[in-house]
């Protein structure tokens, strides 16, 4: 007795080892049964819990192949396992094939033998409520009394289980609730800094839209950057409905459409008689925006004399209009847009510094579409619905053109994706857009070709170039080679910009090596942009 004493206190100490051991409860449980049957030589454990639907399932066992464990699933009530669940009390069966209410759900026990095989089920408890059951089968049962040990000792194993699997229980529901939390947050987030008429839910949008929300209140001046159809003037629009100037009036130019002097007399309005065919008294933009927000697109594009003039009015909030002398103020919060490296347009002389630094008191960055492709679906499908109303057609997407869709680089950013959209609309017959309808996939889409010719023209010379031969690479000195491969300032700092200031994706571009591009940068003097 003293003897099956000490392995019980090896077993318990082993079992409670094991359920501290791990987060996976039923690995966990499986070493448990496992130690059981080797210490305390019991044949076929199991553990079997109850669910979310009220029925009991074996979660765990052992000595049984898993199609059996599948199959131990219990009602309570239904055969012994059921009772001992609705009783909530152990039960022992001497000899299974002489108890009618024993199922033998698993399949596992063949008594065909004749061999005596003997059940011991005890009920695992989370405070007063059953919430499972912990059994193991005898074979050669010994004398009767050996039951109560086996009862007295399975019941505070099952204690301990029952511990376990109600803290499982806790952790497992406070990972739900974390996780319904931080849906919560997220959707709280994502209406906190969403943007209306504006889609993008991929994090470089998200952090232009907490931009636009912290801006916005403000009364700084805001030049927004990004590569011509980024949606430049979307997120100006946002910029003034976030402010407090939304109920005054949004006005907008587009200052490369315009010359200059048509430029001046569209901002700053005119006096009648100034010029042929001024026949009345006109009003400029600057005026028609007063107490609101007036956004000037395309500002890089402006010439160097008109950009005096622009500066004066936004250093002083005054103008004249033309042909006029009386000098009228105005309340307007700018709002300008380029797509230009202005930087580089002040060093080359093109774009004056201190319009530069007046304009450029907040910046944000708007990513191109190829940045930010997680976006590309929700867009495409946008413009599928839009071009369908417009249409009155109902295509979808298959999977396979969808997946087209977000590979491609769009030179053309958004705006290209809506024109692609809408000619897809335009000339697909059935009801399913698949990726043998895309233009690009037949070659004809024009923004593609557009995009390669646009690159050999910045780039002729470079193109064109064959490479060196080898004898006379091998002849030439290393500063002789730098400079025949070397190419002009001009085209370096374009290949710059265009590939982020990374110098080795520059020199791919160029057709040179990242040895000949320092040298040029060394030569020219370049000051390298850091991000």
């Amino acid at each position: 007795m003293r003897a099956n004493g000490n392995i019980e206190l090896v077993t318990v100490y082993e079992v409670s080892k094991i359920l501290n051991s791990s987060l996976d409860l039923e690995k966990t449980l499986h070493d448990v049964l496992n130690v059981l049957s080797s210490h305390l030589q019991m044949l076929r454990g199991m553990v079997a819990l109850l669910q979310e639907d009220g029925d009991l399932q074996v979660i765990a066992a052992t000595g049984m192949k898993r199609e059996a464990i599948l199959q131990g699933r219990f009602q309570p009530g239904e055969g012994v396992m059921g009772n001992i669940l609705k009783n909530c009390v152990p039960a022992v069966i001497p000899d299974i094939s002489k108890e009618a209410l024993f199922l033998n759900r698993t399949g596992s026990r063949d008594t065909r033998e004749g061999a005596v095989i003997s059940f011991i089920g005890v009920p695992i408890k989370a405070g007063r409520n059953c919430i499972g059951i912990l059994s193991f089968d005898r074979e050669k049962p010994e004398a009767p009394q050996r039951f109560g040990q086996d009862v007295q000792f399975l019941s505070m194993v099952a204690n301990l289980i029952g511990q376990t699997v109600r803290l499982h229980q806790m952790v497992a529901q406070d990972r739900e609730n974390l996780l319904q939390e931080k849906m919560r947050l997220q959707q709280e987030l994502s209406s906190k800094y969403s943007i209306d008429n504006v889609i993008g839910q991929s994090k470089i949008m998200q952090s232009v839209f907490a931009e636009v929300h912290q801006v916005a209140p403000s009364k700084s001046t805001v030049l927004l950057r990004g590569e011509s159809g980024t949606g430049k003037e979307a997120i100006a629009r946002a910029i003034h409905h976030l402010s407090p100037r939304r109920d005054k009036p949004f006005v907008k130019v587009n200052c490369a459409a315009l010359s200059e002097t048509l430029l001046e007399s569209e901002l700053f309005g005119h006096e009648r008689g100034s010029f042929t065919g001024a026949s009345q008294e006109r009003k400029g933009r600057f005026e028609l925006a007063n107490g609101g927000t007036l956004f000037l697109d395309e500002i890089g594009d402006v010439s160097a004399a008109f950009q005096v003039k622009l500066l004066r009015v936004l250093q002083e909030r005054e103008f004249e209009r033309v042909g006029g002398t009386k000098t009228i103020k105005v309340d307007v919060r700018l709002v300008a847009a380029t797509n230009r490296n202005l930087e580089e347009a002040v060093a080359c002389g093109e774009f004056r510094e201190d319009l530069y630094y007046r304009i450029n008191v907040v910046a944000i960055f708007l990513p191109p579409l190829r940045e930010r492709r997680e976006d590309v679906p929700l867009l495409a499908e946008h413009f599928l619905q839009q071009a369908n109303e417009e249409n009155g057609k109902r295509l979808k997407f298959a999977p396979d053109a969808m997946q087209a869709l977000c590979n491609c680089q769009w030179p053309g950013n958004v705006r290209e994706l809506g024109n692609c959209i809408e000619r897809i609309v335009a000339t697909t017959q059935s009801g399913t857009v698949r990726k043998k309808d895309l233009l690009c996939e037949r070659e004809m889409c024009f923004s593609s070709i557009m995009f390669q010719q646009q690159r050999k023209s910045i780039y002729p010379v470079v193109a064109a170039k064959p490479a060196p031969p080898p004898a006379r690479e091998a002849e030439a000195g290393p500063h002789e080679l730098e400079e025949a491969g070397s190419p002009q300032k001009q085209q370096l700092l374009e290949a710059l910009e265009k590939c982020g200031w990374v110098q080795a994706k520059a020199a791919r571009l160029l057709g040179i090596t990242p040895r000949q591009i320092g040298y040029a940068i060394q030569k020219y003097g370049i000051v390298v942009e850091r991000y």
